[in-house]
């Protein structure tokens, strides 16, 4: 069985050993190849739809692997113990939504020695998120695979993290009187800025553009508070843009 390159780096980034919680499992690839590998002694895989649940069970029971991995049916972390799992997987979702999971099942990540996570959209939500709830972005990774770009975010509790997030989110000047503040930092991923690749600026280009869309969608309404909101947006795509012409392009 081979993962997607997508997968593969998300399992690369779990440590050996693991109790494995795998939330939106899908066909439960990775905690089968986590097991596999040696990086989870046990893993869980959890899914809230029927679907995809059903070849969880499947995957895992071709596998062989039922003693190491349980396919458990629930929404969120509701599919895990207080204490059951110490590293948390959730991929393929939006920013939001995952932050959503994360929140609801607070009291299941006081054990809990790491996150990661693969936000579709909305990453900048998520990293709020963690900011905001005592977690530390410690690596982040970005990749292109089959026409879309993806982030990887691991996260470790503060308590824990060779880091603190005053050190992560330090604003950081850049040439040309341009700093990198800390709003931008969460928005464009302040280890991500550190390397910037030809994806990152693929990324960035392509956010502008959508940004600019959301302009023009929004200046067709004469209500003042769409007047502010389209003056702040474009504030936002001005300051993009500057740190895009600001930033050295580092091959991958």
């Amino acid at each position: 069985m081979k993962l997607s390159n997508r997968l593969q780096q998300i399992h690369d980034q779990i440590p050996e050993g693991s109790r494995l919680a795998d939330i939106g499992s899908d066909h439960a690839l990775l905690p089968v190849a986590a097991v596999r590998s040696g990086k989870a002694a046990s893993a869980v895989a959890g899914e809230v739809n029927p679907g995809p649940y059903e070849a969880a069970r499947k995957q895992v029971s071709d596998a062989g692997l039922q003693e190491q991995i349980t396919v458990r049916r629930g929404d969120g972390l509701e599919v895990v113990s207080a204490g059951e799992v110490d590293v948390i997987t959730i991929a393929g979702m939006g920013g939001a939504l995952i932050a959503s999971i994360l929140d609801r099942g607070l009291s299941k990540l006081e054990e809990v020695k790491m996150l990661i996570l693969q936000p579709n959209v909305g990453e900048d939500i998520l990293r709020r998120w963690l900011l905001d709830h005592q977690w530390v972005v410690v690596a982040e990774r970005l990749l292109e695979e089959d026409g879309k770009i993806y982030e990887i975010i691991t996260a470790m509790p503060q308590a824990s993290s060779p880091i603190a997030n005053e050190e992560v989110y330090l604003a950081r000047p850049l040439e040309g009187g341009v700093v990198l503040t800390k709003d931008l930092l969460l928005r464009m991923g302040p280890y991500l800025v550190d390397r910037p690749t030809d994806v990152f600026f693929a990324k960035w280009e392509s956010e502008i553009v959508k940004l600019k869309g959301v302009v023009q969608s929004i200046s067709k309404s004469d209500q003042d508070s769409s007047r502010e909101k389209a003056a702040e947006v474009e504030r936002l795509i001005a300051n993009l843009k500057e740190v895009l012409e600001c930033l050295p392009k580092v091959k991958p």
